[in-house]
């Protein structure tokens, strides 16, 4: 029987956690009716922990979990990738693994799909993530709605639900640098948002550090949007106009007084700004450059190892 609703969860050294996540999952399903009619999904990115040992040992036990584990750590975007391609529900819900995301609020999430919308987005009430992972999120959001239009009073968190229609175009991309949130806003604007409670994770951190963070950023910022390469050619322009007026200042300067010494400290500052703002371009678009050169010669996406069901079962 084809499931109903699909929960999709990528997986990363959470060997401890993930007990009390299936437990959770099924008793909010069972409270939702969903019963039977669900599927819980995890993808092993490559753990280094026991985390796949307890997905085959809850997969052999629950005939409603179904494991996948990729040959190598590929990143949480790629590992959705990977559980989006092989979820069979008609809606597909994503949410983490550190139970910071509270399963009972599925059903909420599922209700505003079944009220037409094509996406439902959380807002997280009481987050508890460190300080600097608030700010970096803020500051994420905010580029977001410069560079990938995004509406500005939606926050693109990683617990959401999408509908089958959404899940079938957005795993049509095949690049190596899935950004889920920049698919999703390409496929469609019918999105709303739910309030959940954030929860405290029970065991570990969370593993995204500051790099991390920087290399998803930089994710979207050059693979669904032109605007740094724009913003590039803007600054080409301004650079070129205020070089215009320091040359003629400086025309007119020697022209009413002769007499002036050549400013070699001037020439130094011009010189090292004009070189820093050519290094920065350069940077741009090697990141352009490198990520289309990955692409043409297929850099995978993701790669499975393993699956926990058979390949005669229907996707």
């Amino acid at each position: 029987m084809t499931p109903e609703i699909s929960i999709v969860v990528p997986v990363y050294k959470s060997e401890k956690l993930l007990p009390r996540l299936v437990a959770e999952v099924d008793l909010a399903m069972q409270k939702e009716g969903y019963v039977g009619r669900y599927e819980l999904l995890l993808v092993n990115d490559s753990s280094p922990d026991g985390s796949w040992e307890v997905i085959k040992e809850f997969s052999s036990k629950y005939d409603y979990v179904r494991g996948l584990s990729l040959r190598k750590n590929f990143g949480q975007h790629s590992a959705i990738m990977a559980g989006l391609n092989s979820a069979r529900g008609e809606y597909v819900v994503l949410m983490d693994d550190d139970l910071q995301h509270p399963p009972a609020s599925i059903g909420d999430l599922v209700r505003k799909l079944q009220a037409g919308y094509d996406v439902c987005y959380t807002n997280y009430r009481g987050r508890k993530h460190a300080a600097w992972k608030i700010i970096g999120s803020r500051f994420n959001n905010w580029v977001a709605t410069i560079l990938l239009d995004k509406p500005s009073d939606l926050y693109l968190s990683s617990f959401k639900a999408m509908r089958r229609e959404v899940v079938q175009e957005v795993i049509k991309y095949d690049g190596p640098y899935a950004y889920l949130d920049g698919l999703i806003l390409d496929v469609t604007r019918s999105i709303t948002s739910v309030d959940v409670e954030h929860r405290p994770r029970p065991d570990g951190e969370g593993n995204y550090n500051l790099r991390r963070s920087i290399s998803l950023w930089l994710r979207m910022a050059t693979s669904f949007s032109v605007f740094p390469l724009r913003m590039m050619t803007y600054l080409g322009f301004l650079v070129t106009f205020a070089s215009i007026l320091i040359i003629a200042y400086i025309i007119v300067l020697k022209i009413l007084h002769p007499e002036t010494p050549a400013g070699w400290s001037s020439l130094a500052a011009s010189v090292f700004f004009v070189g820093g703002v050519q290094t920065f371009c350069i940077g741009v678009v090697g990141e352009y450059l490198g990520r289309s050169y990955l692409k043409i010669n297929r850099k995978p996406q993701f790669v499975v190892r393993e699956k926990t069901w058979s390949e005669s079962e229907p996707e």
